[in-house]
């Protein structure tokens, strides 16, 4: 038999406040607590709250109160204790007697060292009495244990019936699952076919409670160790983090560095190119000087032979002078005229805006499974108040902005773009008109988007908090259909005439035009929708060709994917990458989403027609792994793959 203390460790203990019971009350999920802990922490949960429910704090399993409108302080004053939970508390808790000595000896006037303990009589016996107990018929059935050392005494506790004060429960209504007393079962259980003794069931369910007993512990081992992993994944994780740390910090100061080491270069030109070019204007300066000096000489001494009586000495004079001006000064070539610095600030700013220390990736455990069965998750109608009967949603992205999930779309019959959120619990929308028919997109920075306006010959900036603001437009010498963000300064947009993909700056310069050829002819004949990879490549799906192209931004093809059979593609449209580098493109008229490895293997076609999806443009996986899908219908749904 188990000692107190351990009884009140394992078992009599409150897993909130790590102390004995107190009031103690046994949720529905069977899971005990003290009534204050457990509505302390029903109040910390709004979910629980708005349930009218006790929440348990183990297994999250809501408890239904009785009387909702009272506080939730008093919740749960009507939530009882388990009966094996209070007799333990009565029986081993604080203020309980140890028993040493033979219950019936004791009230014959002898004192008698007791070694059996009797739970149904709840009596302590001597060998003698024992013995006795063991003969009479209606008692040689009761469960004995072993008195060995020093233990609680385990008397048993009489819980009396709430409605029939003064008479015990001993009765046990197997078809109601009630326990009640023997008033009870006459007046509301005389037709249940199955009240039994409270005691004849107790050995099958301390049977039960045994394997549950064993199931908790097994459960617990493997908590333990799930534990055990994780602080191990914790202390590996924290020197990860502090190694990157360490890496960005590297990254920082070897791109100071050169920064640096660019700038006292810059220094030494400019200082060597200032100390001759001011050296000669020093030096320049002190020849004019002593020329000013000479000129004033000679002019003095003329003024003096002119002042003379002598002829002789005005005739030398006068030759002095013409020799003067016969050595006419020659002109002097080589020298530095000006020294200027020159500094384009706007490629300064781009470089350092495609200056590349890292990138952080974040993979979320659990999340996106693309061998999991996708479920439909939800489905938002592209249609808003004040439009016609067309709606056609081209592109759609996701962001979340402000806390707030929000999904962005374009939609090209109405000339607007929408954003769709919830705030506050309420659904909202917003639409801002644009010139032209709006038709890629693709995100810039967590709020902001940019979107192709390909008739009007417009790239648009639009900020999204979460209703849509017009930031920018930049003017495009090309009509773009598809577009994606390489770097902050560059954008990939394509072009259906000509064919290609060409490399923007943010005010639309081309900086790069991508035509690549295969067996002498250009791979893209109609490209639709581009889409950046997680390495910084661009997948581009064409129409004309059907085909996936996978190219750098430099031109070059990694892969084509453009198989035959019921594998092959007939109108490619949207495509999207996820964070672990498989492609997801949609097929127009099979009613299709295939999905591909990183280099363009095909693996299976993750949703088809019995899905519902149907003529399938626009696709984006957000970083949860929620798939949205643009459908010609009118409708954006949305798809969860996971386990």
């Amino acid at each position: 038999m188990a000692t107190s203390q351990k009884l009140t460790e394992h078992y009599l203990t409150c897993v909130i406040c790590s102390d004995v019971f107190t009031n103690p009350c046994t949720l529905v999920c069977n899971h005990t607590f003290c009534r204050k802990c457990v509505v302390n922490y029903t109040k910390t949960r709004p979910e629980a709250i708005s349930a009218k429910s006790l929440l348990c704090p183990f297994c999250n399993k809501m408890t239904k109160v009785s009387a909702p409108e009272r506080p939730v302080e008093k919740w749960a004053d009507d939530v009882k204790p388990s009966f094996v939970i209070q007799g333990l508390l009565d029986s081993f808790g604080p203020g309980s007697k140890d028993t040493t000595n033979c219950s019936y000896c004791i009230q014959e006037g002898e004192t008698t060292p007791a070694y059996v303990w009797c739970y149904v009589c709840d009596d302590a016996l001597c060998g003698k009495c024992v013995r006795v107990h063991n003969r009479i018929p209606a008692t040689r059935h009761h469960d004995l244990t072993d008195l060995s050392g020093e233990v609680k005494v385990k008397r048993r506790r009489a819980v009396m019936c709430k409605e029939h004060t003064d008479e015990s429960i001993k009765l046990l209504c197997k078809d109601c699952k009630k326990a009640l007393c023997q008033t009870c079962c006459t007046i509301y259980h005389r037709k249940c076919e199955s009240v039994v003794s409270l005691g004849v069931e107790i050995r099958a369910m301390k049977a039960v409670l045994t394997r549950a007993t064993g199931n908790l512990s097994r459960r617990k081992d493997e908590i333990s160790k799930e534990i055990e992993t994780k602080k191990s994944k914790l202390e590996d994780e924290t020197c990860r983090f502090k190694q990157m740390e360490s890496d960005i910090n590297s990254a920082t100061v070897k791109a100071i560095e050169r920064i640096k080491l660019r700038e006292k270069d810059l220094l030494d030109q400019l200082r060597e190119m200032s100390d001759e070019h001011l050296g000669q204007l020093k030096a320049d300066i002190k020849a004019g000087e002593m020329s000013v000096q000479m000129y004033q000489q000679q002019a003095e001494l003329i003024d003096q032979t002119l002042q003379s009586d002598s002829d002789m000495d005005v005739y030398e004079m006068y030759q002095g002078c013409e020799a003067d001006d016969a050595d006419a000064e020659l002109k002097k070539t080589g020298r530095i005229a000006r020294v200027t610095f020159r500094q384009d600030t706007d490629k300064l700013s781009r470089k350092l805006d495609d200056l590349q220390l890292g990138e952080i990736e974040v993979m979320y455990e659990g999340v996106m499974d693309l061998t999991a069965t996708p479920v439909l998750q939800d489905t938002i109608n592209v249609k808003v108040a004040g439009e016609g009967s067309n709606e056609a949603p081209f592109d759609v992205t996701e962001m979340v902005v402000n806390g707030i999930d929000t999904v962005v779309v374009t939609d090209y019959f109405n000339h607007n773009m929408k954003s769709f959120y919830t705030r506050n619990n309420q659904q909202g929308h917003n639409k801002l008109l644009l010139r032209g028919s709006p038709l890629g997109i693709t995100k810039l920075t967590h709020n902001q988007v940019a979107v192709t306006a390909q008739d009007a010959n417009q790239i648009v900036t639009v900020e999204v908090n979460p209703d849509l603001v017009l930031l920018s437009t930049i003017t495009t010498s090309k009509q773009y259909v598809g577009i994606t963000s390489l770097t902050p300064s560059t954008l990939a947009a394509c072009s259906r005439s000509p064919p290609c993909v060409d490399i923007l700056d943010m005010t639309g310069n081309v900086l790069r035009s991508i035509s690549p050829l295969q067996n002498g002819s250009n791979i893209l004949q109609y490209p639709e929708f581009l889409c950046t990879t997680r390495t910084g490549n661009i997948l581009v799906s064409d129409g004309g060709t059907k085909r996936v192209a996978c190219l750098t931004p430099e031109g070059d093809v990694v892969f084509t994917y453009s198989p035959t059979g019921d594998t092959a593609l007939n109108c490619p449209h949207g495509i999207t990458s996820t964070s672990t580098g498989d492609i997801l493109v949609t097929d127009y008229f099979l009613h299709r989403v295939i999905h591909l490895t990183e280099s363009g293997q095909f693996v299976k076609h993750l949703l088809t027609s019995q899905d519902g999806i149907q003529n399938p443009r626009g696709i984006y996986v957000d970083v949860r792994g929620r798939v949205y899908v643009c459908l010609k219908e009118g409708v954006i749904q949305s798809f969860l793959c996971s386990n």
